[in-house]
């Protein structure tokens, strides 16, 4: 039998003592972090939703190519398809009332808490208008020639237009009758012997606008509201008498006119008629109200005067037109007005934000901004933005759906045509 040797090496399962405890890791430090992160984001990273878009669609209508609509300042999309007046609430699209069947009207014209609506025709005869209420879709009244309302009146004028190559509405002939916006009943008549102008002007501190009638022979005449009466009157200048010509800004009647050596712009007191001031008009042919001056358009660009001293403030040379959205002001730099050049200060003619490559929205949007739309992509696609003072370029809101057209702004909403047949009610948000 042979001897069995044991060697003890004093070693628990032969492993160095280095194995056991290491004088030093084995491992970066950083790794048990790194591994963990990772797991985190491996967990995380598919539960994450992608960003909302800031533009939701609210509801949407079918409607037809010629079918019209508008947007009451008390939140309310009103709607004539095919004949029928139709009342939605923009913030959720619910249905508040439909008025009866009627032949479809080519404008929906809002004065206070009534719509008036005049019908489409084709003949020789004068349509009439009709008054809807905006509460409860009920008709008010109906009267024969058109209804229109006064810039800062509540007052309703039954008038007979006179078309011109700048429009109707604002030349009438003809008797004026001041109506009843409760009943449409006749309250006082002025008679116009040929054909006039028709303004309103500021009234005298808290009054309402008065009416100003710029009669073809060369009478201006302002007239009270409530009664008809003639206030005052005097005569001015021959001119081109037309609605653009004369124009209230800034607290003035401004009229442009032919003078010794050339076109003038003189400024009447909107209250005595008195003469003001008179300085040569220049280029400029045409005038706008652009804040609490007047800005005068033509071959040489725009530059705006102070209404009370006819003193020029300012002058951009390569401007075409300035158009107000609401309380902002767009330059244009082409004669079509579809090139704006950016959002501008009427005070001072500084650009405020640029705009090119947009087009802006009518309408006024939430808190004031002014909504934009831009197309991409040979037009396949159109980007929707907002402007805003102290901002030096639109804020980019996303892209509408492809066959989105004709577009119009309300507080926090945008209404668009498709080309599908649709009006398509968008709510936006700024972020």
């Amino acid at each position: 039998m042979s001897d069995t040797v044991v060697i003890d090496l004093g070693l628990e399962r032969g492993e160095p003592p280095t194995y056991d405890s290491p004088g030093r890791r084995t491992t970066p430090i950083w790794l048990p972090a790194a591994l963990l992160a990772a797991l985190v984001l491996l967990l995380t990273a598919g539960s994450v939703a992608p960003a909302k878009s800031p533009l939701s669609t609210v509801f949407r209508l079918q409607v037809g190519p010629a079918d019209t609509y508008a947007m009451t300042g008390d939140g309310q999309l009103l709607a004539q398809t095919f004949g029928l007046l139709t009342s939605y609430n923009l913030d959720d699209g619910r249905l508040r009332w439909q008025a009866g069947q009627s032949t479809p009207a080519y404008r929906l014209r809002l004065a206070d808490d009534i719509v008036l609506m005049r019908p489409w025709t084709t003949g020789a005869t004068e349509p009439g208008t009709t008054a809807v209420s905006t509460f409860t879709g009920g008709a008010m009244w109906e009267r024969p020639g058109n209804v229109v309302n006064l810039a800062g009146s509540s007052t309703l004028l039954a008038v007979s237009s006179v078309r011109s190559l700048s429009g109707s509405g604002r030349r009438v002939q003809g008797p004026i009758d001041a109506v009843d916006p409760t009943t449409g009943r006749t309250l006082w008549t002025v008679q116009v012997p040929s054909t006039a102008v028709l303004l309103g002007v500021p009234g005298v501190g808290d009054d309402e606008s008065r009416m100003l009638l710029v009669h073809d022979d060369r009478t201006l005449a302002i007239h009270d509201l409530e009664t008809g009466k003639v206030l005052v009157s005097r005569k001015v200048p021959a001119a081109d008498y037309n609605p653009a010509n004369p124009v209230v800004a800034g607290g003035r009647i401004l009229l442009r006119h032919p003078g010794v050596v050339g076109a003038e712009i003189s400024a009447y007191d909107p209250v005595t008629l008195k003469q003001v001031w008179t300085v040569p008009a220049g280029s400029s042919y045409q005038i706008e109200a652009c804040g609490i001056n007047a800005c005068l358009s033509g071959a040489d660009g725009v530059r705006a005067i102070d209404p009370f001293t006819g003193d020029t403030l300012w002058a951009q040379p390569t401007w075409h037109s300035i158009t107000q959205y609401g309380e902002m002001f767009v330059a244009y730099g082409d004669p079509d007005g579809t090139s704006p050049i950016g959002v501008i200060d009427p005070d001072t003619g500084a650009q405020q934000v640029s705009l090119e490559g947009w087009r802006p929205v009518n309408g006024t949007g939430e808190d004031g901004g002014l909504l934009l739309t831009r197309s991409t992509d040979g037009g396949s696609r159109t980007m929707v933005a907002v402007a805003r003072p102290g901002d030096t370029r639109p804020r980019l809101l996303d892209t509408l759906p492809q066959g989105t057209g004709e577009c119009q702004a309300a507080p926090a909403r945008l209404v668009c045509r498709t080309m599908y047949g649709e009006l398509v009610v968008w709510a936006y948000r700024e972020g």
